[in-house]
């Protein structure tokens, strides 16, 4: 399956992914909900960043996944931070996923730059950043 995810702009995670910095993408939230589940070992990302522009600018393979039952805070914040050096987390996503009942934690290989490629989201809901899209084709 594939999806488009988006990536915080200003934490700068594309261009860590591109540069080989970080090579984990996490999600938390109070509940369960995506991609927790819903990512699988060998789907491919497609990057997006949050800052309006609209293009997939990266893609990526998914080399393994995990998702967590439910966490207290604390062991939550401790799996954050063990994960920490392969997910380059500038102090507010520390902040937003750190203490989540719920994280989902993706780690990628074989990242590739691509040329921008614009995608229609009209399917999706306004606050979505992850997108499984099952074909990319779909989309373009």
């Amino acid at each position: 399956m594939d999806h488009i995810v988006y990536l915080d702009a200003r934490a700068k995670e594309f261009e860590n992914l591109e540069n080989g910095n970080k090579t984990m993408i996490v999600r938390g939230a109070m509940g369960r909900k995506l991609p927790h589940g819903r990512v699988h070992v060998s789907d491919v990302l497609y990057f997006t960043e949050n800052n309006g522009e609209g293009f997939i600018k990266g893609k990526a393979s998914v080399k393994c996944v995990f998702f967590s039952e439910k966490l207290t805070k604390e062991e939550s914040e401790k799996m954050v931070e063990e994960n920490q050096p392969k997910l380059q987390l500038n102090s507010a996503l520390l902040k937003r996923f750190a203490g989540k009942r719920f994280l989902t934690l993706v780690e990628v290989e074989k990242f590739e730059t691509l040329s921008p490629l614009k995608f229609d989201r009209s399917g999706y809901g306004n606050m979505d950043d992850w997108l499984p899209v099952g074909n990319i084709e779909l989309v373009k």
